[in-house]
């Protein structure tokens, strides 16, 4: 039934696909589509080296992706269902394999998709309802992901350790390096973080965000006062491997389409998962369940979008994707 899929259609699926989230928007993706199906691959030229040097990240982000682009087919009017690729590891296949009519969630979602952002703002200090909070623990729950929402002594806990990450570093040169290769001060590339989009300064050192201005000491940017008491939720998986991490960008990317259909922000804060000793503290006990995302989520203004590179960067000329 693939083949009936419009190149329009193609087009749509992989834009959405490119819509979803990756550190420091790196896009380290590619994409096949070869008239049965999509190859979604991990592109190894955008791994992070230090921050991610075991490409967890980057598969988290490939897990993303893979959701964005089912959730854009089944918008379409079609089910989809992983298959087997003789790709190497990171690479997932994603085929069509019937037609039904999307129901109103999906299409909620498929809107969504364009609209979410990562927003390194303050947000208000009103408390996240319960209700919404829930439909966030629903979206996340399968049975090898779930996702915590922290009480204040948790909160309190992961919120010193990431200070400690983020402490650990700043000091470290190769993070610096790595860093501002993928930031930039006047927004003039298709890719990483540019300086409009790195947030306010924290009047207070409460909340430790990180600094993506640190290799930019030169840079005007206006300071403010955060959330005092932010509500943080933190994604767990089963297991800690490569195919963990595809089911954790997976329930990622659900979670942050449905806190953008309920009018919420998010913004990652993954400082302590790039530092492993710091990163075993946030683990349950008993080492069943792994931390793999950290996120503040809150009510902000409007951010803009991240850049994204074009469609046919992502894909082989063939494809016919423009």
């Amino acid at each position: 039934m693939a083949e009936q899929l419009s190149q329009r259609s193609v087009a749509a699926c992989v834009r959405a696909a490119v819509a979803a989230p990756s550190m420091h928007n790196t896009q380290p993706w590619r994409f096949r589509f070869d008239g049965t199906g999509f190859d979604v691959l991990a592109d190894p030229e955008r791994a992070l080296r230090v921050a991610d040097p075991h490409g967890r990240a980057l598969h988290i982000s490939l897990g993303a992706a893979v959701c964005n682009l089912r959730v854009a087919l089944a918008a379409d009017g079609w089910v989809s269902r992983l298959a087997p690729t003789a790709e190497p590891a990171g690479a997932v296949r994603v085929v069509p394999v019937a037609v039904r009519d999307p129901s109103p969630d999906i299409q909620a979602l498929a809107l969504a998709v364009a609209r979410r952002r990562t927003n390194r703002d303050p947000y208000a200090d009103a408390a996240v309802p319960v209700a919404m909070l829930e439909s966030l623990r629903r979206a996340a729950a399968t049975g090898a992901t779930r996702l915590v929402v922290l009480d204040p002594v948790r909160r309190g806990a992961v919120l010193a350790i990431t200070h400690a990450a983020d402490t650990w570093l700043r000091a470290d040169p190769q993070y610096r390096r790595e860093l501002a290769r993928w930031t930039s001060e006047y927004g003039d590339r298709r890719d990483g973080v540019p300086a409009a989009l790195f947030g306010a300064k924290a009047t207070t050192a409460a909340l430790p965000l990180r600094d993506f201005g640190l290799e930019l000491p030169t840079l005007s940017r206006e300071a403010a006062r955060f959330e005092r008491h932010p509500t943080i939720v933190v994604l767990h998986t089963r297991g800690d491997a490569p195919a963990a991490w595809l089911d954790a960008g997976t329930a990622l990317q659900r979670v942050l389409l449905t806190a953008t259909v309920h009018g919420l922000s998010a913004q990652p804060m993954t400082q302590a998962l790039e530092v492993p000793h710091l990163r075993r503290l946030l683990a349950a006990p008993g080492g069943r369940w792994y931390p793999q995302m950290i996120l503040r989520i809150g009510f902000g203004d409007p951010v803009g979008a991240s850049p994204r590179r074009p469609l046919r960067t992502f894909v082989p000329q063939r494809t016919g994707v423009a």
